[in-house]
């Protein structure tokens, strides 16, 4: 009895993904072209969120252990170079999409109506696994975002499955609160979070680089003053102190409303550990994987940013067919961070040369000469 092999198209059930795009047809022989490159290219981006989805959730497990083995690291890096290499794909595509003509699209856009690209619950669900609270969400219209796809499911059986994913997605664990976790976890000068004296040792390290980046600062208004005069002084006086003041609240976590601030403080002190001293053996890894979820945002942020600019291309400042202010909707979603401290620690960074000595650096795996 002969073995039936899968051809090629069997493996990707071709004959049923290519007879998805009807729209709301029977067939897509019914569609004008332009009406089937937008459905495509929509699809195309559900496909990419898909993907995307598998490795922030394969990311985020691989860290979220108590204790993280030092060669799960690079499977991490792998799960979130994959991330951004599709976010960088979808920023891409949009350059497909803008072949689309402003009176292509009007010839069928209306047909939309109510839809709206803000109802894709994969997007959605990418933005709760990667950690984005409910209260920084941009208003949708008069309506709560995530309320807005609540309602429709009521009375559509798609929409249902929708609201089911982000209830789902909502009772995980995100990404930003592992990487939190994980960062807490992370040795100090050699301490750890359970040693005696480590809030002693966590306090001091950022006490001495405070005290370096004090030195740091007026070396740079010295050389400022040189360049612009005496005249500058006083500004640049104020600015400096002005930043040295918010660094120093920052790292010791004053500028926390909410939440248990010693935590946050140690959280914050092994993000500038690792990024002061990321040369170390012990911590390469650790420092690549914090490099990937800023670049990780950073696309996410460009897909945001071209979204809106490819819509106001396309329909100028009309009105969303989902009812909202449309491209004015789209830019204000570009101000999202969900990493924050990743992103805030750039401006506490110091140049290698001006760095606090380094302790315990047999423990970073650091031979010394």
């Amino acid at each position: 009895m002969s073995t039936v092999r899968p051809s090629y198209w069997d493996y990707l059930k071709l004959d049923q993904l290519l007879d998805l795009q009807s729209g709301l047809g029977d067939s897509d022989e019914e569609l004008i072209a332009d009406e089937l490159h937008f459905i495509m290219i929509h699809q195309v981006y559900e496909l990419w969120f898909k993907l995307l989805l598998r490795s922030l959730r394969l990311a985020r497990n691989s860290l979220s252990t108590p204790e993280v083995p030092e060669e799960q690291i690079p499977h991490v890096v792998h799960h979130l170079r994959r991330v951004s290499a599709i976010l960088q794909t979808s920023v891409d595509q949009f350059r497909v999409m803008e072949t689309l003509t402003p009176q292509d699209f009007l010839s069928f856009r209306d047909k939309l109506t109510p839809a709206s690209g803000f109802q894709s619950f994969q997007m959605r669900e990418i933005e709760i696994v990667m950690g984005l609270e409910d209260q920084q969400r941009i208003q949708y219209g008069e309506t709560d975002p995530l309320k807005h796809i609540q309602s429709l499911a009521e009375t559509s059986p798609a929409a249902k499955l929708a609201w089911s994913r982000i209830v789902s997605a909502r009772e995980e664990t995100s990404l930003l609160t592992t990487v939190q976790e994980w960062l807490h976890r992370t040795p100090i000068q050699g301490s750890r979070p359970d040693d005696a004296d480590d809030d002693t040792n966590v306090t001091r390290f950022l006490d001495d680089y405070l005290a370096a980046s004090a030195s740091n600062r007026d070396a740079n208004l010295e050389r400022m003053v040189d360049a612009l005069g005496e005249e500058a002084r006083p500004r640049l006086q104020s600015r400096y102190s002005d930043l040295h003041t918010l660094s120093r609240d920052f790292l010791f976590a004053e500028d926390v409303v909410e939440g248990d601030r010693k935590r946050i403080r140690r959280t914050r002190a092994a993000l500038l550990f690792i990024e002061s001293y990321r040369e170390l053996p012990l911590l390469a890894w650790p420092r690549l994987l914090l490099d990937l979820i800023v670049e990780m945002e950073e696309y996410m942020v460009l897909f945001r940013s071209r979204h809106a600019r490819m819509v106001e291309r396309l329909i100028g400042r009309r009105i969303g067919t989902g009812g909202s202010s449309g491209v004015d909707y789209l830019d204000k979603t570009a101000s999202y961070r969900i990493f924050r401290d990743l992103w805030a620690i750039r401006t506490v960074l110091l140049p290698k040369q001006a760095l606090p000595p380094l302790l315990n650096a047999d423990f970073y795996g650091f031979a010394r000469n």
